[in-house]
């Protein structure tokens, strides 16, 4: 056979795929909006925000009488006065207690009753789950007569035990509903799996549920910590004693009829807020992962 035939009978070479063609990148409705839309009104924002957080230092750091817009020469006598002359170091340490103490039996009694709601079924569950929802249209206001009634009889009154069980009463539903939540998004066969190993159930729960609701827990134990912090009514009605008194009644005892010293009142709020600003400048991420978490299935 000549080069010529055989060049002719040799099967042609199969053309070469074509280079897959990447997809054009979607062009998203905020892709075409001028930044300056963006940022004008998030700065507009800002600046209502971060005016009264300017306002109280620019109280609460400059001299008593000076009417300057700058805090300066700084003076810390105002906080000097408010944590020694107005009892405030008792104040917070009546706070820490009892908002550490509500986070503590709040977080405890919910993970109990949570966990029940989400792995037990019985007959009244979807009653007492309406009843625990339409607890929260009840205003705490309406819960003073029969509580202060209730402590009375137990000779509570006057005594931070008393507020520490209002608190964890009021904020139980929440608590529950939330965590009921976090645990139906543990797989049930993570805990068959344990008990197929010889764990009992408590114990398949604290190995392998409990470790996997840390978001949760942190999330609901801090917005019981700051709920009882910021809570006034119930260490009003509750408390007599100045040495029982939380922050909340210590803030409200340095306005008066007559007067309001504002410096004092400044920086009453500045160490209001500034253990809670810090509990959550540490648990801002399991904050935010605990609540989403919560959020995916009922």
């Amino acid at each position: 056979m000549s080069t010529t035939e055989a060049t002719m009978t040799a099967p042609a070479p199969k053309d070469e795929a074509p280079a897959p063609q990447r997809p054009a990148k979607r062009r998203r409705a905020w892709d075409e909006v001028p930044r300056w839309q963006i940022y004008f009104p998030l700065g507009i924002y800002l600046v209502f925000t971060l005016v009264p957080f300017y306002w109280i230092l620019l109280f609460a750091l400059r001299e008593p009488g000076s009417t300057s817009l700058v805090p300066w020469p700084m003076t810390f006598e105002h906080f000097e006065k408010v944590w020694t002359e107005r009892s405030f170091g008792t104040y917070f340490e009546n706070s820490v207690y009892v908002g550490i103490a509500t986070l503590v039996m709040t977080t405890l009694v919910a993970l109990a009753g949570g966990y029940a709601l989400a792995r037990f079924n019985f007959k009244i569950k979807r009653a007492f789950m309406l009843a625990l929802l339409c607890s929260q249209f009840v205003p705490g206001a309406l819960l003073l007569v029969p509580l202060f009634q209730i402590f009375a009889e137990l000779q509570m009154i006057n005594s931070l035990g008393s507020v520490i069980i209002a608190e964890t009463v009021f904020q139980l539903p929440l608590s529950m509903i939330l965590i009921s939540g976090f645990i139906r998004n543990v797989p049930y066969s993570l805990e068959e799996a344990a008990w197929v190993d010889g764990c009992t159930r408590f114990t398949g729960f604290r190995v392998v549920v409990l470790p996997l609701l840390r978001p949760g827990l942190i999330a609901v134990g801090s917005f019981a910590f700051v709920h009882s912090w910021n809570h006034f009514l119930f260490a009003l009605m509750f408390l007599s004693n100045q040495d029982k008194q939380t922050i909340p009644v210590g803030l409200n005892s340095l306005m008066s009829a007559d007067s309001v010293d504002l410096g004092a009142l400044a920086a009453g709020g500045i160490i209001a807020a500034v253990p809670v600003v810090i509990v959550f400048a540490f648990i801002q991420k399991w904050l935010i992962t605990g609540f989403s978490a919560g959020a995916v299935k009922g």
